[in-house]
């Protein structure tokens, strides 16, 4: 399979947290607040910002880098010496249960930091994760995946894929030893994404990009 990805990030983490209950408005208003420009000054470029629709106590997100390189220097830029989550990283630790639920992405086809049409509202982003064993079942699930979306099926995103390098930042911990297929599609609303049977519904917050 010849992979095309558009845009300049090559790298995408994708981060699902579990919250203590009754916190994840918490969490949001804080790293809104006080975690989008500070990573995006340390070389990070957040892509999506979630409520998971079926797991109250679940915030979902996205975030590129443009190679393995430049992920593990700007983790160390924001994480050990940014003044930010020095100062507000312990606030928000406090609101989680376990945050090493991640998966180290690459994207395959499609462009993460696209903008949706204009003059549409925000839709729902239904996101399906489905495990592989070779790139010759990739590239089947990528053929299968791809007709059923478009028109009423919503507006694809972007496909993804596990990175198989390493960790290069092992203070944040990933699942490896995982192989993944990811697939993002834009749908007008709940409803419309349900009927396509995702693995994760999810509305984005206030200041996410991916909408």
């Amino acid at each position: 399979m010849t992979e095309n990805p558009g845009g300049s990030l090559k790298i995408v983490e994708l981060r699902q947290y579990t919250l203590r209950p009754g916190r994840r408005d918490e969490l949001i208003e804080l790293f809104e607040r006080e975690f989008v420009e500070s990573q995006e000054e340390s070389g990070i470029r957040l892509l999506g910002l979630f409520r998971d629709l079926d797991r109250p106590d679940k915030f979902v997100w996205l975030r590129g880098f443009p190679d393995m390189a430049s992920r593990t220097e700007s983790l160390a830029a924001f994480y050990e010496r940014h003044p930010a989550w020095k100062r507000h990283g312990p606030a928000a630790n406090a609101t989680m249960v376990d945050s090493d639920d991640v998966l180290l992405l690459r994207p395959v086809t499609g462009d993460l930091e696209g903008a949706p049409p204009a003059g549409e509202k925000d839709g729902v982003i239904g996101l399906t994760v489905r495990g592989f064993r070779d790139a010759g079942e990739l590239s089947a699930q990528v053929r299968a995946f791809t007709p059923r979306t478009g028109s009423q099926h919503g507006t694809p995103l972007a496909t993804l894929r596990t990175e198989p390098a390493a960790n290069s930042y092992p203070r944040l911990p990933v699942r490896e030893r995982e192989h993944v297929f990811v697939h993002l599609v834009r749908h007008a609303d709940e409803a419309a994404c349900r009927a396509q049977s995702p693995t994760l519904v999810l509305a984005p917050t206030e200041r996410s990009r991916m909408r």
